[in-house]
């Protein structure tokens, strides 16, 4: 037979109450000729006074203050409500000086936002759980249980007028999560470390394995704080003062994790920018286009900003197809524009900019076409519409058009030919047809 010693609830020695405090308490209610019955009984009180040595060596010996102490007299007394609210604000009080020990420098930066002892100091409780959260200072469990028990607080404590009364095994459940997710001062078994992370992203640029490890950090932790750090990420990134370096390294990160994007986050990103434009802020709002652009997330944005987006990047593929030594220089500008045209449709206030710029590259000048570029215009031709197929017709049979004073050039008519190749014949629209099958002949 194994020799297994039996595990003593705590050494933390407790006097009695039997001889003492429980026949003080009946006296009193004598005393003041009221029912017993209104405090807690002999037997609650009893229990939750055993109970309490268990719980209390969990806590700290340095986190035995004052509020401990207090608690444990209001437990002793049956004053359960009371106990309540003493140790929930030891826990609250604790969560603080953990959040003063991150840092309140690097809080401010992670919320965008001015962050000092004061703005600590006079924020709400459930507020403060959710900052903790977000600084992994708490796991998901724990900000669950706190908050649940930050409702009881509200409503069962001492602190306000209460819903009714709460008993010992109540009582009980309610300290063993204040001291375990607040009190115990356990690690975190998840989070990313945000100095290290804010240093890494303004640092120098990422290589292959740091990025690789940044963003397994990033998507094992949860989902709050993963929230939170790409806010920052959009934040650091649409600043003015950011190097470029650490610009790119946050674009790095969240093309790795777009994928976790949730509709909250998208929403967040989109409010920010909003707030760009409506205090006028043109350097941060152009900035924050820029992310929404290298990150494929152009469909987020209002019409006229996608109109804008897509306006200028097809001018620039216009302008150095028409400069010199376009055969060289056009590629980038085209690999560019279906970068772009993978993103979502094409604004209808720009697709005819769109298809006719595509169409007169595409079948050139005369003098030829740039051939490193016609694999991206082929790929364009291939995902137009059809309402951008119609347009294509449309602009080819009018002469006055710059695809259609281009179609007058032998070279160019025959590479147009080609083009509509590309195109499958059960997408041209009917209106069209005709004019289709004419060009084909």
């Amino acid at each position: 037979m194994s020799d297994l010693s039996v595990i003593e609830p705590s050494d933390i020695q407790l006097p009695a109450l039997s001889n003492t405090v429980l026949p003080a308490i009946t006296e009193l209610t004598q005393a003041l000729n009221i029912p017993r019955a209104v405090l807690a009984s002999d037997q609650e009180i009893s229990y939750a006074w055993r109970d309490l040595p268990r719980e209390l060596r969990e806590i700290p010996e340095s986190l035995r203050g004052e509020l401990v102490a207090r608690m444990c007299i209001a437990v002793s007394t049956g004053l359960f409500d009371g106990a309540m609210n003493y140790i929930w604000n030891a826990a609250i009080l604790h969560l603080r000086d953990k959040i003063r020990t991150f840092g309140l420098p690097i809080v401010a930066s992670i919320l965008g936002a001015d962050f000092e002892e004061r703005n600590l100091v006079d924020l709400q409780d459930s507020r403060l759980l959710e900052l903790c959260l977000k600084l992994n200072i708490i796991d998901e469990d724990g900000f669950f249980f706190l908050d649940q028990c930050r409702s009881i607080r509200n409503n069962f404590s001492a602190a306000h007028p209460t819903m009714g009364s709460v008993n010992d095994r109540e009582f009980t459940t309610f300290l063993n999560r204040c001291i375990r997710y607040a009190l115990a001062d356990s690690a975190s078994p998840r989070g990313v470390n945000i100095s290290e992370f804010i240093s890494a992203l303004k640092g120098a640029r990422l290589n292959e394995g740091q990025l690789r490890l940044w963003v397994e950090r990033l998507r094992a932790t949860h989902e709050a704080q993963r929230k939170m750090l790409i806010n920052m990420i959009f934040s650091i990134y649409c600043d003015p003062a950011t190097p470029e370096q650490a610009r790119l390294n946050g674009i790095d990160l969240c093309n790795n994790l777009r994928e976790s994007f949730t509709s909250d986050l998208k929403s967040d990103l989109i409010n920010v920018h909003t707030d760009f434009i409506i205090k006028d802020n043109e350097e941060k709002r152009l900035a924050s286009l820029r992310f929404f652009e290298s990150l494929g997330l152009i469909s987020l944005l209002n019409h006229s900003e996608q109109h804008s987006i897509y306006s200028k990047a097809i001018g620039r593929l216009w302008t150095v197809h028409n400069g010199m030594n376009n055969f060289y220089t056009e590629a980038p500008f085209a690999e560019r524009l279906l970068e772009l045209s993978q993103q979502g449709a094409i604004p209808d206030t720009v697709q005819e900019q769109f298809v006719d710029t595509i169409a007169c590259c595409r079948v050139g000048n005369g003098y030829g076409v740039a051939n490193s570029a016609v694999g991206f215009y082929n790929n364009l031709i291939q995902g137009f519409s059809s309402r951008e197929i119609e347009l294509l017709i449309l602009l080819a049979t009018n002469a006055q058009t710059a695809l259609g004073k281009r179609l007058s050039i032998p070279s160019c008519r025959r590479n147009f030919r080609e083009m509509l190749s590309l195109i499958d014949i059960a997408s041209v629209p009917n209106g069209v047809r005709n004019q289709y099958e004419q060009f084909m002949r």
